[in-house]
């Protein structure tokens, strides 16, 4: 015959292992959220561009350089004086 404690044992462990996925998941997303936290503080103390700063400025870069080709062109067409 089982101990008397021994069923309510049992129940506790089988909470335990219903709740155990989610409580890797849950870990698991605070272990991420930590590592990219640490990341990007680096990156800041390095003084490092960040991938979006870098696409903004190679976007802003190609604006200004179809606005000069523009003004060229314009210039060029224009009758001299």
């Amino acid at each position: 015959m089982a101990a008397p404690g021994s069923a309510r044992i049992a129940d506790i462990l089988e909470e335990l292992l219903v709740e155990l996925p989610a409580r890797v998941r849950g870990g698991r997303a605070r272990l991420s959220e930590s590592a990219v936290h640490a990341v990007r503080a680096l990156v800041e103390e390095l003084n490092l561009v960040t991938r979006d700063d870098f696409d903004e400025l190679e976007l802003r870069v190609a604006q200004l350089e179809h606005r000069l080709r523009l003004a060229e062109a314009e210039r060029d067409l224009r009758p001299p004086h």
